[in-house]
């Protein structure tokens, strides 16, 4: 590969503690194979009960001249240089994880209210709030007001983890939803049957592809033809705090995280933090980055860098 580029991932520590290190920002030359830590997330203010909790740091985005990072339930605005800069959240925003820009808007997941935020990139506002349900095996949307002091109470059902947007519609997957639904306007169309516990999954190149993270894998379903790409498997004396794997707080192989960085060519994110460049014709690994062997340290979002040098 000739070509490669740089790639921007963040990460999740399961299984932390207040005090120590969660997850971060990390700028990866899949070519050169350096990795630049841009952002330490140590924040000693968060509930970090569980597996994954409020740890770590989770989608990226890019708008003009910011980098748009989301936690658990704030949206963070960082320069080029990776200075902090803005912070937005608002009471319906929980438990994010992944987000998309299309034009001037940012399409926000709230995992904890099976929703979708869309936020006003120009105003610096929460716009809707839309969150998802089924009816009878339908789904259906319901539209609030993500600024009022009223709206839908706190809910995990899908586990909402994925949203893409066009001009017209926005598209949504989860954990729980076997489906690819399109969002236009107040109809909700299911484009896409998922198998059960995928993430990032989205219409790409005239297909479907998402992480199969139940299977070690991701899928790239074409022209009636399935193209799987299984992420990279390390010897299990290798792998850090391997302990963690049986007390159920982490397990190697978890595929999360997914962009095209070319046309035909995908990076896919898995742990122990790794990145991983595949061809979408054959599944083939074209290269790969270990960022870390700690079992517990697992990517989250990842994106192209999108900027010059």
């Amino acid at each position: 590969m000739n070509h490669a580029p740089r790639l921007l991932a963040s990460s999740v520590v399961r299984g932390s503690r207040l005090g120590q290190s969660h997850g971060g920002l990390f700028l990866v030359d899949m070519l050169e194979g350096t990795i630049e830590q841009k952002l330490d997330w140590n924040r000693t203010d968060i509930d970090v009960s569980g597996r994954g909790g409020d740890r770590g740091l989770r989608g990226i985005a890019f708008h003009r001249d910011n980098i748009i990072v989301a936690a658990n339930a704030e949206i963070l605005f960082l320069d080029r240089d990776f200075n902090w800069t803005e912070t937005y959240t608002c009471r319906f925003l929980r438990h994010c994880h992944e987000i998309a820009v299309h034009g001037d808007l940012l399409f926000i997941t709230s995992t904890g209210f099976d929703s979708i935020l869309t936020f006003d990139l120009r105003s610096r506002t929460f716009e809707q709030g839309l969150q998802l349900r089924y009816e009878n095996g339908t789904a259906k949307v319901l539209a609030y007001d993500p600024q009022a002091a009223q709206g839908p109470a706190p809910s995990q059902t899908l586990h909402i983890n994925s949203v893409t947007a066009t001009a017209t519609d926005i598209y949504v997957s989860g954990l729980r939803m076997q489906q690819l639904l399109r969002i236009r306007g107040e109809e909700v169309v299911a484009v896409a049957t998922l198998p059960m516990g995928t993430h990032n999954a989205q219409l790409l190149a005239g297909g479907l592809i998402y992480n199969d993270t139940a299977a070690d894998r991701a899928c790239f379903h074409s022209g009636g033809r399935i193209v799987t790409m299984s992420v990279p498997v390390y010897p299990h004396e290798l792998i850090l705090n391997s302990e963690r794997v049986d007390a159920g707080v982490a397990r190697p192989g978890f595929a999360r995280g997914l962009c095209e960085v070319a046309p035909g060519r995908v990076a896919i994110g898995s742990s122990p933090s790794t990145l991983s460049i595949h061809d979408l014709r054959s599944g083939t690994r074209v290269l790969s980055k270990n960022l870390s062997m700690d079992v517990r340290n697992a990517i989250h979002g990842l994106a192209a860098w999108p900027y010059e040098e």
